[in-house]
């Protein structure tokens, strides 16, 4: 399984957005330069991220994006089935069609696949993008900063 730029770029938004939240928006261009995202990508990517209440837009001259919920009850889980679809390797598994396969009751790969499926959903799941801030600070604050 391999998330697109879609996925990747999206979370480092939300991220962004998230570890500069204060009372006001942030403008697409500003997200746009400190991440190295074309602006026009971004603001398609906010698009369906708005859509479903994970960002809110303010307009006018003081307008732009704010986290549509708190850091702490967006999970990774959330923005990459927004931006990417369901997560499964393969379409047997699917979280949204798990049973379109007829060769289900057959097939002992899907038992490995469900388990993928499943492990990738519990560690997106498991982490909000709260959690990414704090880890953020942690590593900007020993200095110590790995391949990226």
């Amino acid at each position: 399984m391999k998330l697109s730029t879609k996925g990747r770029y999206g979370l480092r938004a939300m991220l962004d957005m998230a570890a500069n939240m204060n009372e006001e928006p942030i403008t697409t261009g500003t997200i746009a330069k400190r991440q190295g995202i074309s602006e026009r990508y971004l603001e398609q990517l906010l698009i369906p991220l708005k859509q479903n209440g994970l960002v809110k837009s303010m307009r006018g001259s003081q307008g732009g994006y704010l986290l549509g919920r708190r850091p702490s009850d967006i999970t990774l889980g959330d923005i990459i089935r927004v931006l990417e679809g369901p997560i499964t390797p393969v379409e047997c598994v699917s979280e949204v069609n798990p049973d379109g396969c007829k060769r289900a009751a057959l097939c002992v790969t899907r038992i490995i696949w469900r388990k993928v499926r499943d492990a990738v959903s519990n560690i997106l799941d498991s982490y909000t993008l709260q959690d990414l801030v704090e880890e953020e600070k942690n590593i900007l604050k020993s200095g110590i900063i790995e391949d990226i």
